[in-house]
């Protein structure tokens, strides 16, 4: 399998190292990144090394089988479209792009037109396999309760907007309660988890979402609440934030790992 990644932050270096060590069997045949610098330290892990490229034109242009999406919602919106339309199949991490509901219809067509596909693996976050299982019957709710250090969510628009010091911030505190849809918008470095669960469930409209703030703790925690037809479910994890990004839990990378060799594999769990 031959791979691009674009984005050569956390999750993308991560992946690359994977790569890099034989333990997802496949090839780095091209990397992007708007950072070229950034580019270049992962190609530098490589003894047979990636090519760097300046653009998308280069992608879609090559042979490669599938394009890992490690950068932003802007570049998933940006280049989506194309990679697919370019008979590539793409893994999408910055799932909070999809929350456009219009924009992923169009990009389900492309991908189905071109018979490639869009993965999106589960990020920060378990039970989505058991979510997609009870959306088989009727589900009455969903939540994600998002907690994190103050520092991991630095700069997010809502903390703008309302002029919330998260340095002033001295024990937990409720920052946010709404729709997944509003989430995505006013934290969006933070819940691309949100957007996953979603889709898996009963949609970015009624998904309900609580963002935390929590001074004393190293882990980003994330609980995931769901009722139907099923019965109920609550799961929770405490991950260890990415050494790169503590916006970015290492789960998330773990989780394209996961998917890329699920790809190459000849056995399929769950």
């Amino acid at each position: 399998m031959r791979v691009v990644i674009i984005g050569c932050g956390a999750i993308g270096s991560i992946i690359a190292k994977e790569i890099a060590d034989g333990v997802v069997p496949a090839e780095l045949e091209l990397l992007y990144d708007a950072d070229r610098k950034a580019a270049e330290r992962v190609s530098g892990i490589f003894k047979k090394k990636p090519r760097i490229v300046e653009g998308i034109d280069e992608i879609v242009n090559s042979n490669a089988d599938i394009v890992v999406e490690a950068a932003s919602q802007e570049a998933v919106k940006s280049f989506a479209a194309r990679i697919l339309g370019s008979k590539k199949s793409i893994m999408i991490m910055s799932v909070g792009a999809l929350a456009d509901e219009k924009f992923f219809d169009k990009i389900k067509k492309i991908a189905g037109k071109n018979r490639v596909k869009i993965y999106l693996p589960s990020g920060a976050i378990g039970g989505l396999d058991a979510l997609k299982s009870a959306s088989a019957a009727k589900i009455y709710e969903v939540t994600l309760t998002t907690t994190k250090h103050p520092n991991a969510l630095k700069g997010a628009p809502y903390l703008i907007e309302k002029s919330i010091d998260v340095g002033k911030i001295r024990e937990k505190a409720v920052l946010y309660e709404g729709s997944a849809s509003e989430a995505i918008k006013k934290f969006p470095a933070n819940v691309n988890v949100a957007v996953a669960l979603s889709l898996a469930g009963i949609g970015v409209k009624k998904t309900k979402v609580k963002i935390v703030a929590e001074p004393d703790i190293d882990r980003n925690i994330h609980e995931v609440f769901a009722r139907g037809d099923f019965g109920e479910f609550k799961f929770r994890v405490k991950n260890v934030p990415s050494p790169q990004n503590p916006r970015t839990s290492y789960l998330a990378a773990l989780s394209a790992i996961a998917t890329l060799k699920k790809i190459t594999s000849a056995v399929e769990i769950g």
